[in-house]
């Protein structure tokens, strides 16, 4: 589910990106934000590069071999959604087709930090690392993982380089509310708008 206050936090931080290093989606699921924001990056005529992860395991796979009460297993759940992801994203976005890689966030920011070689999904191989302009942050949502691919991201946000997260209003359950607490308190950043969930520009 992408919120329409989400799509136009994405257009305006892209239409507003400091230059044209990439930018990183945290968290892919099936590909409907992925392929959101390389469509707004083509209508605002940017280039820049798209970098996403997602290992496709979810929350509660270590409950048990099945999804819920239901007969489909995790593994195939799994299997599913990677596959709608790469399906949607060569239908939709097959002239700027995100690197996929297939990481968890922690995992693929210490790749990013090593400007190693990754392959993604669709077979191609890539260079990782480098500044990002802009980060959709929907992976984790609980506080200790969200804070980390904060960090993770604050090491190489340029300046004037966005940070969206989604489900961070201030009434939304998850785990977020402390960390944008701590944020809007962090002098390096500023709220750009809260609709209703957060982004944040760096400003220092």
């Amino acid at each position: 589910m992408l919120t329409k206050g989400n799509i136009y936090a994405m257009r305006f931080a892209i239409e507003n990106l400091p230059s044209g290093v990439p930018v990183v989606e945290i968290g892919s699921f099936c590909g409907l934000s992925a392929n959101v924001i390389s469509y707004l990056l083509k209508i605002a005529g940017k280039n820049n590069k798209i970098f996403c992860c997602d290992k496709w395991i979810f929350e509660g796979s270590e409950n048990g071999p099945n999804l819920g009460n239901s007969q489909i297993s995790h593994k195939d759940y799994r299997n599913f959604v990677k596959s709608s992801f790469i399906r949607n994203i060569e239908f939709f976005s097959p002239d700027n087709k995100p690197f996929a890689v297939e990481q968890t966030s922690d995992e693929f920011f210490l790749l990013w930090q090593k400007h190693a070689k990754a392959n993604d999904i669709f077979g191609r191989t890539t260079i990782l690392g480098g500044e990002i302009a802009f980060a959709y942050i929907d992976g984790n949502h609980t506080y200790e993982f969200a804070k980390r691919d904060f960090k993770n991201i604050d090491k190489s946000l340029e300046l004037g380089g966005f940070i969206l997260f989604d489900d961070s209003s201030d009434a939304d359950p998850f785990g977020l509310s402390k960390l944008m607490k701590e944020i809007k308190h962090n002098s390096n950043y500023q709220v750009v708008m809260k609709n209703p969930n957060y982004l944040f520009k760096k400003i220092a």
